[in-house]
């Protein structure tokens, strides 16, 4: 501890010494201040300005502060600069102690807790993690304490890779002893805070949940053997408990994530795919088209649903149902949607009501809230749809507390409790009687000089009041002697003298300290009340689940009617087609007066497994295998989908290779980045899933590529249990020949029309494979200068002179058997030693990955050679 030479700082000081890692604001009187580097750091966040204080008679430290009543101003500020914010308060009344007032940390604000609306994104939730992890077994915990939701996963790396991408938690908590491995395996991407090992152990983990839960087992959970994902979920909840929340009774369940149940994407896939976020600027996400929500708790459950897509068909085709009715009956769903706008976050407002930060203003929105589910309920139970009918009788309108809260609080609460104001008439007597005496005292006292004027014939009688004995009745000499005894002279003056009553004492205690006693009353009657609702938690909590369902789905409805999409057809079968699709991101962006050129899709395992897709830059090959996987999504997450028929079997996994892009922060290049995407789909694959692949091998050399692209197509063909639905797309038109010996492999090209020196882009889907690529008339597009144009054009011709009539990938697999590379034969060693590697490798037990290693070190090997 530093040395300090006054009892305030002494104070801090010690304070500091216990949350060294966090900015610890510090309550002196009307301000909250920060010190040294605390002040240094909060000065620049804040933009505030930085000035000392005095340390003893020979010292200063840096301050910076700022009002007690800006807290909500300046807090979300540092906690959005990513600051752990320790609140220090003053503990009591600085009237009441002669000595240094007593502080102590209320609360320790962070990324991953909050529950301000400055810090928290409305259609965003905000997740606090812990991960677990012990050779290959990883715990994943989420839990968004802003509305309760708790959820626990457990499997391998990849697994909770993939989770921590869905949930993008603002911090994550972990093992100190792991925080290296943490950073290995998943990046220093993430806010992270650590705890010591004995946090993270079953037996503790178990004993938080089943305290937090009040229950004796987690078998209700269904989680009571995931002990990895125990041990995460208890170290979340102590987390809270060392942030001084220990009010979490909106926490009321835990939610495990079965990988079964939902949709295999792994973070390549998310990412590639667009759909809730993407890195280009200004692009716009599958997530943007389709949330039409009108509740914040819908928008979160659909950005939720769009990342983990449905398995189960019945659960699809309920959600579609659902869909259907909504399109058939306009005017119902626009009733409930305007009943939903109404509604608000009730999420996150009944968990303000269980940490005691909901204001009276909230609180009363509430109440007007549940008067729209009310309405809500009735419309369901209209609908005459049983799945509806079904969801209405899981809505719990909560009559009792909503009238009570319509009762007491005031029509036009404040914001702000402190102000007073917020309870009605009638609820408290005693309050009504401290009013009448504060805020019509006047009308009192008057009345008080008229009765006595009666009873003693006083004509001048008057009241007055000063500091000395605050109120009095004053008489003048002439009329002295008509005094009753029950007065008692107070003060003589020239003129006059002056009385008090037991009466006038009675009431001026009461006036004195009425409008104090009112706040202090009306505060305590608004806490009284926050407690009732906090009853009401969990059916609230299953009020906005249920709503945000149908929230979600009645957008699904909205803009399948806006954009045209078609109810699709969920099969148990393995085919996939799609009649006229589209793709449901750029169809929206077109200019007006363009449409989007649709295209038919068919996959399946037994005849049609893999599509060769060749054709010209910008002609749309891209846009086709995306588009074909973002139907499949939106079908499993219950939407309609853009095309005029669709009839898809279910997906379970689905794999994206899409772009380059080197990841220099960890020294790879593209085509590694390339190869451990590759490498993570050929090791995934299963009987349902579905690949997209663009331009494979187009991070090395041409020959390079064009082999791995070959071999992996043989893979996907030839796998012995999965056949993978496969589109891939390519610039290697020598894979055409894969079609003429592997029976499921087909050709198709998107079409082009050359007219002169011109190429107009059709973007229609033919079969067949196509030999041309048309990069120079693209580049002239670009708007490449003329001279490098026509010289590209003069080299092309030259180079097609020059080709080698040669084969250089086989045509068949006899071929492929008997082929030797003629560069193997030349007089080299290192080209004996890689042929000497080659001959020596087991193919039959190598894997896919070690196979792509392979050429890989051979690559480098030629290219130190050639340097």
């Amino acid at each position: 501890m530093k040395a300090a030479t006054t009892p305030l700082m002494k104070q801090y000081y010690s304070v500091k010494a216990k949350y060294p890692d966090a900015l610890l604001l510090f309550r002196v009187g009307d301000f909250y201040e920060t010190f040294e580097d605390d002040a240094v750091k909060t000065a620049n966040a804040l933009g505030i300005v930085l000035t000392r204080r005095a340390n003893g008679s020979a010292s200063f430290v840096s301050l910076a502060g700022f009002p007690y009543h800006a807290l909500d101003t300046y807090l979300p500020k540092l906690v959005k600069a990513g600051y752990r914010v320790a609140i220090c308060e003053q503990l009591e009344d600085p009237k009441m102690t002669k000595t240094i007032v007593k502080r102590g940390i209320t609360e320790v604000v962070t990324p991953g807790i909050a529950f301000s609306d400055q810090v928290l994104e409305n259609k965003t939730n905000n997740f606090l993690a812990a991960i677990y992890f012990e050779k290959d077994i990883f715990g994943a915990a989420f839990l968004d304490v802003s509305t309760g939701e708790f959820f626990l996963a457990q499997g391998d790396r990849e697994y909770c890779e993939k989770l921590l991408q869905t949930f993008n938690p603002s911090e994550v908590v972990i093992r100190k002893s792991k925080r290296e491995d943490f950073f290995t395996l998943f990046g220093e991407k993430f806010y992270t805070y650590t705890f010591e090992d004995w946090v993270f152990t079953h037996d503790f983990g178990y004993e938080k949940l089943t305290r937090q839960f009040q229950t004796k087992t987690l078998k209700g959970f269904g989680i009571e053997n995931q002990e990895a994902g125990i041990i995460a979920a208890g170290a979340t909840l102590h987390y809270l408990s060392e942030t001084h929340h220990d009010k979490s009774g909106h926490i009321t369940k835990i939610s495990r994530i079965e990988q079964d149940d939902f949709v295999w994407m792994d973070q390549f896939t998310i990412r590639n795919l667009e759909l809730v976020f993407s890195p280009h600027l200004n692009a716009v996400t599958l997530l943007q088209v389709l949330d039409k929500t009108s509740t914040p708790m819908g928008a979160r459950m659909m950005k939720r649903w769009l990342l983990l897509p449905l398995i189960d068909k019945k659960r699809i085709e309920d959600r579609l149902s659902v869909v259907s009715f909504f399109l058939q009956n306009a005017q119902i769903a626009e009733d409930l949607r305007t009943e939903l706008k109404a509604i608000g976050d009730i999420e996150r407002l009944i968990s303000k009501v269980t940490v005691h930060k909901i204001n009276p203003r909230e609180l009363l929105h509430l109440s007007t809230a549940l008067e729209h589910i009310e309405r809500v309920v009735d419309g369901l139970k209209k609908a005459e749809h049983l799945i509806l009918e079904a969801w209405s009788g899981q809505i719990d309108p909560c009559v009792l507390i909503r009238e009570r809260i319509k009762n007491e609080i005031t029509a036009e609460p404040p914001a702000v409790a402190q102000k007073g104001g917020i309870i009605s008439k009638g609820v408290s007597q005693e309050l009504d009687d401290l009013r009448k005496i504060a805020y019509e005292g006047k009308d009192y006292l008057a009345s008080i000089q008229q009765r006595e004027v009666l009873r003693t014939g006083i004509t001048s009688l008057k009241i007055g009041f000063n500091n000395v004995f605050g109120y009095y009745l004053e008489v003048t000499h002439a009329h002295k002697s008509k005094v009753p005894d029950d007065w008692i002279r107070r003060q003589t003056l020239t003129t006059a003298e002056r009385y008090i009553t037991p009466e006038l004492k009675e009431y001026e205690d009461k006036i004195l300290g009425a409008e104090e006693k009112i706040l202090a009353l009306e505060l305590q009657l608004f806490q009284n009340l926050i407690v009732a609702t906090e009853e009401y938690v969990r059916p609230i909590q299953q009020n906005a689940s249920v709503l945000a369902r149908i929230d979600c789905l009645l957008s699904f409805a909205q803009t399948a009617a806006e954009r045209n999409y078609c109810k699709p057809h969920i099969t148990e079968g393995h085919a996939l087609k799609i009649t006229a699709g589209r793709h449901p991101v750029i169809e929206q962006q077109l200019p007006p007066g363009q449409e989007f050129i649709p295209n038919d899709i068919y996959l399946d395992n037994n005849t049609q497994q893999i599509i060769i897709l060749t054709g010209p830059n910008m002609s749309g090959k891209s846009a086709l295998l995306r588009q074909t996987a973002l139907i499949s999504i939106m079908a499993q997450i219950g939407s309609y989908v853009p095309a005029s028929e669709a009839s898809l079997s279910i997906v379970d996994k689905i794999f994206t290779r899409v772009g380059a892009s080197d990841n220099i922060s960890s020294g790879e290049s593209t085509f590694m980045v390339e190869m451990n995407e590759t490498a993570s789909i050929l090791n995934n694959i299963s009987n349902r899933s579905l690949v997209l692949l663009d331009e494979i091998g187009r991070g090395t050399s041409t020959y390079d590529g064009i082999s791995i692209a070959w071999a992996i197509t043989e893979y996907l063909h030839e796998h012995p249990a999965s056949k993978a639905k496969t589109l891939f797309a390519t610039h290697y038109h020598e894979l055409n020949e894969l079609a003429s010996y592997m029976p499921r492999c087909k050709n198709f090209h998107v079409s082009v029309r050359e007219t002169g020196n011109k190429v107009i882009f059709l973007h229609k889907l033919e079969p067949g494979g196509t030999e041309h690529s048309f990069g120079i008339h693209v580049a002239r597009m670009a708007g490449i200068p003329s001279p490098v144009i026509q010289r590209a054009n003069e080299l092309l011709a030259e180079l097609e002179k020059k080709i080698n009539t040669n084969e250089v990938l086989p045509s068949s697999k006899s071929q492929a058997a008997g082929l030797q590379l003629s560069f193997i034969q030349l007089d080299d060693p290192l080209l004996v030693q890689i042929k000497n590697d080659l001959i020596s490798l087991d193919i039959n037990s190598l894997t896919p990955v070690e196979a792509l290693m392979k050429l890989n070190d051979i690559k480098n090997m030629l290219a130190k050679k050639k340097s």
